[in-house]
């Protein structure tokens, strides 16, 4: 269907160039003279029927069957000791399949792009309208579609190193690719959601790590969520009173637990909380503790480890929302408390009525991706305690290692990679609903407009 100069439709099927475009690609082009256009679609297609016929048919063959022929030594007339011979790598394959998938779709989208091309020069013949040539098309995207021509390397990039790497760990979730199932030694297979069950039901102790690891997960995004929000919310009242002087001194001196690297904040605290630690020298040399033997347990205790993240996190973490809570509260325009004043409200009823909605509509959406970076709060848990202290009822896992730490445990020290690709699944799952079902519940989401 397409529309004449005066305006009104005309009902015109494919010309003969346009349905030989959905066996030839660019031919539709090539027709009307899009020469450049129309041998760069037909490159495309050769290129496309060359590589499916060389490899690409053979990768999806291997993608259904990940190898089937294993390392193994043969016996060969002639000589003494048997000769290894190398057998299929299930890695390469899952790989190679996995790309030859995304190849294929991607030639369906430049087919698409064909047809289109083809339908719209054939339009332009129809309406008497000249068609571009190719110094047409370049500027063309030079200036209106020059936003593509920018996009179009970042676009490939992300296809390439994020993507293609997604696609492949998915895929991994569904194998049985662990320590025992090494490349290029031995083959792992496909096995379906049999990884999923034995995480959610099906292996004891498997499971009983999952739920254990996830509940303390979700206490301590919670707990490091929480403390901060409202204790940085506090401290900038404090610093923001009136009373107070020096306001951008003390803003300074805690923002310097910003300017550290992080990094380097939790090694300190580490060897602060250590049984030889500064804080358990300075209880034995004051005579509140016998000795090192009485030492406070900060990293080894699982109660008090969990307490001691907890209450870390808050040195490193406060700050930021402190910071941000100020830039709102001298947002805040001083009529409502003037008002508020005049109805004769107090200090407390007007944080509760003014202060307070106005920071939690402002920092909800801050608020939700806060507690998605603490599930995924590796650097914090990794550093400060490893995880630990271990527990002889977990797999792979200590007392206060988060999902995301268990699941660098399986990949580094254990080699489990489908489980720990099931295992970041699930945490996708997880973050993905809590932030979905949680941002549209909000204010922030149904009420916009609401605070300007």
């Amino acid at each position: 269907m397409f529309q004449k100069k005066d305006g009104s439709e005309i009902k015109v099927e494919d010309s003969f160039a346009t349905k030989l475009s959905f066996l030839i690609m660019g031919f539709g082009n090539l027709m009307h003279k899009q020469i450049v256009k129309g041998l760069g679609f037909l490159a495309i297609e050769v290129g496309f029927i060359v590589f499916m016929a060389m490899s690409g048919v053979q990768n999806l063959i291997n993608l259904f069957t990940l190898g089937t022929v294993e390392t193994h030594d043969e016996v060969v007339p002639g000589k003494i000791l048997p000769v290894r011979v190398f057998g299929d790598n299930s890695m390469l394959f899952l790989l190679f399949g996995v790309l030859t998938v995304m190849v294929i779709i991607a030639f369906v989208f430049v087919w698409r792009a064909n047809i289109k091309s083809a339908r719209y020069v054939q339009k332009l013949e129809m309406q008497g309208k000249k068609i571009p040539s190719m110094i047409d098309d370049i500027k063309l995207y030079l200036d209106e579609r020059f936003h593509i021509t920018l996009l179009t390397i970042p676009i490939i990039g992300i296809l390439t190193f994020t993507i293609l790497p997604l696609i492949y760990m998915i895929c991994v979730a569904f194998t049985n690719y662990d320590k025992d199932h090494q490349v290029p030694g031995n083959l792992f297979h496909w096995v379906g959601f049999a990884n999923f069950g034995n995480v959610l039901i099906g292996d004891e102790r498997m499971s009983t790590t999952f739920f254990g690891v996830l509940g303390w997960t979700i206490v301590w995004a919670f707990f490091a969520t929480f403390t901060n929000y409202f204790a940085g919310i506090i401290v900038a009242l404090i610093i923001n009173q009136k009373e107070v002087k020096f306001k951008k001194l003390w803003r300074s001196i805690l923002v310097l637990t910003i300017a550290m690297p992080q990094f380097i904040s939790l090694l300190v605290m580490r060897c602060f909380f250590s049984n030889y630690g500064v804080v358990n020298r300075t209880l034995i040399n004051l005579g509140i503790l016998d000795g090192i033997d009485s030492a406070i347990p900060f990293f080894e205790d699982p109660t008090l480890a969990k307490i001691t993240v907890i209450f870390v996190n808050m040195w490193v973490g406060i700050p930021h929302t402190m910071l941000m809570s100020s830039g709102i509260l001298m947002n805040i325009p001083q009529d409502l408390y003037e008002a508020a004043t005049v109805d004769g409200a107090n200090k407390v009823q007007m944080f509760f009525k003014i202060t307070l909605p106005q920071i939690i509509f402002t920092t909800t959406p801050y608020l939700i991706q806060t507690f998605i970076g603490n599930i995924n709060n590796f650097n914090l848990i990794y550093l400060l305690t490893g995880g630990g202290p271990v527990s002889s009822k977990y797999y792979a896992a200590g007392r206060t290692d988060l999902l995301v730490t268990w699941l660098y445990k399986l990949t580094a020290d254990n080699r489990d990679y489908n489980l720990a690709s099931t295992i970041g699944i699930l945490i996708f799952i997880i973050s993905a609903t809590f932030s979905l079902l949680t941002y549209r519940n909000t204010k922030s989401y149904k009420e916009e407009d609401a605070f300007q």
